[in-house]
């Protein structure tokens, strides 16, 4: 979640209210390593990063908590976004959003007050423990942008469903390599049109040369996604959770 699109000052509304049920670029395109892992079935369910906690009762998720997504509707409950737990809990303190949970909405006072449960993922305080919220509507924010896909590593690896684009092979995302369909060596230019992904042994036998000049033939004719915002957003999420499904049927 970037800051984009987020009131620039505080004053959400206190108290619970009843809601209506209703490419980061980090990555370069032509980056040898990969970061990111193949795109998502697209099903809801309910997620599953994380350990009980037999002490306490209630669940710490795996690896870092505040890394955990988190769907950011606007004003009307439509979907705009994933965020981190991080930022959606800074946004959460400062008033200029309130967690969503069971249809109710809670300023942080009140996120704050609530009792964690066994099925929670939390953030642990000194004197006890936060939820981490699932859905966060901004309190201001009343736009609906189109999804601006950039053109990155990770995209590119959900457009093309994690496959080569020659052989249909889906081995592993390390092992999957950017390829340029048009050589740069011979102008070819960073583009949907004119990128794709390959395996290894594809993209050395390629080499230098076009498809035709290496007997190669193209899966599909790479082009720009059309991605709506809840497509790109189950494609963004390896395990979409099951509090985010009414809001993403309606986006």
């Amino acid at each position: 979640m970037t800051s984009q699109g987020e009131p620039p000052s505080t004053g959400a509304k206190q108290g619970g209210g009843r809601a209506a049920q209703g490419g980061v670029r980090r990555d370069s395109v032509i980056s040898d390593s990969t970061r990111s892992g193949s795109a998502s079935n697209g099903s809801v369910s309910s997620h599953s990063g994380a350990n009980d906690d037999r002490q306490s009762g209630v669940r710490t998720a795996s690896g870092n908590v505040l890394s955990l997504p988190v769907l950011v509707l606007n004003r009307y409950f439509m979907p705009l976004r994933l965020t981190t737990t991080r930022r959606a809990l800074l946004l959460l303190y400062a008033g200029a959003a309130r967690a969503l949970d069971e249809g109710e909405l809670y300023s942080f006072p009140e996120w704050l007050a609530l009792p964690t449960r066994p099925q929670d993922d939390v953030v642990p305080l000194v004197n006890g423990a936060l939820r981490v919220p699932r859905v966060l509507q901004l309190a201001r924010y009343d736009k609906h942008p189109r999804v601006e896909l950039r053109l990155t590593r990770k995209n590119l690896l959900l457009r093309d469903e994690g496959r080569c684009q020659y052989c249909g092979a889906q081995p592993t995302p390390r092992d999957l390599n950017v390829d340029h369909v048009l050589p740069r060596s011979r102008g070819g230019r960073d583009s949907w049109e004119n990128l794709v992904i390959s395996c290894k042994r594809c993209n050395l036998t390629k080499g230098q040369r076009t498809p035709e000049e290496a007997n190669m033939r193209l899966r599909a004719r790479p082009s720009r996604p059309r991605w709506s915002t809840t497509t790109h957003i189950l494609l963004s999420s390896k395990h979409p959770y099951a509090e985010w499904e009414p809001f993403l049927q309606t986006g």
